[in-house]
């Protein structure tokens, strides 16, 4: 938005410039609302005119992907949680009695086994049985063992549970999965066009079924209550002004004064000319400043004239 320049009351003389009004446009600041994403509209809401506020929907749009996206999200979401609380759980009572049973039934060969190769070597040592049968029964009483130990290492490690790695592994997936179902519902959440201040909608961009893009305006909403007009002062009044300073303006045939606050300057002279030689060239030095209003009244209406008082500024000697 840029304030076009009416018109600027000045006195020059020789030495001196005077300057004790600037007239600008009013505008007023105005958000523009728009998707964050590429998308459809599917309804809008609010027409130009419309008074908004904080909150109020102003247009919905949609895409094709969002629902299936969501949804995937939050199954994945569904199945890292689960797995996470199984393993910080541990195992299962049935598994922990499972394997128990599995350590006894090994347990009971083993010692079988043993007494077996026990009755065997001395009648080894007779001769009344074979080597090879002695070789078979020390074969199985070896194997008996070794699935016993076995089975009383997986019991161990059922009661004893999940590492600490493996449970944090668990645990910062489930969190993942998570933050990508936020997302998604983050994503549907911008779709539904919020307004940010109170205001009137100024501009509808939008009908239903157009399609816009990421940042894209759907809906202008302008606040009435924030008017401001830039004008442009002189050099010589530039160094009586700073950002914060309070000026008092009025409209045309109107002799209600309405406070305003100073809430930028230029940096930057315009209207300049290339070589400022003379001291009507050096007159034409203009600055531009910014002045915003507090107008609850809703009268300082965008597009009006408005006249600042301005200091004025000491004359030197003639």
């Amino acid at each position: 938005m840029t304030a076009v320049l009416l018109g600027v009351s000045a006195s020059a003389c020789r030495s001196a410039t005077s300057t004790s009004t600037a007239v600008g446009t009013l505008e007023m600041i105005e958000v523009d609302v728009g998707p964050l994403q590429p998308a459809r509209a599917v309804r809008v809401l609010v027409n130009e005119g419309d008074v908004v506020r904080v909150g109020d929907t102003l247009a919905v749009f949609s895409t094709p992907t969002l629902a299936a996206s969501t949804a995937q999200a939050e199954a994945r979401a569904d199945a890292a949680g689960q797995n996470a609380r199984d393993i910080a759980r541990g195992a299962r009572p049935e598994e922990i009695a499972r394997a128990e049973a599995e350590l006894r039934a090994a347990d009971a060969d083993a010692e079988r086994t043993a007494a077996d190769l026990a009755r065997l070597e001395p009648l080894a040592a007779s001769s009344n049985v074979s080597r090879a049968t002695l070789d078979a029964a020390r074969a199985g009483a070896r194997m008996a063992a070794a699935r016993r130990d076995a089975a009383r290492d997986v019991l161990a490690l059922l009661r004893a549970g999940a590492r600490r790695e493996q449970r944090e592994v668990a645990a910062a997936e489930a969190r993942s999965a998570q933050a990508a179902v936020q997302g998604a519902r983050a994503s549907a959440s911008d779709l539904v066009l919020l307004s940010t201040v109170d205001g009137v909608v100024s501009s509808r961009n939008v009908e239903p079924g157009e399609v816009l893009q990421a940042g894209q305006s759907a809906i202008t909403v302008g606040q009435p209550s924030r008017p401001w007009a830039r004008i442009y002062v002189s050099q010589f009044v530039l160094p009586h002004l700073k950002p914060g300073d309070s000026l008092t303006a009025r409209l045309d045939g109107d002799t209600t004064r309405y406070r305003g606050r100073i809430a930028a300057i230029a940096t930057k002279a315009e209207f300049t000319p290339r070589v400022a030689l003379t001291e009507q060239e050096r007159a034409d030095l203009l600055f531009g400043v910014k002045v915003e209003f507090a107008d609850p009244t809703a009268r300082l209406r965008a597009g009006l004239p408005v006249t600042v008082q301005l200091p004025t500024a000491p004359r030197d000697q003639p």
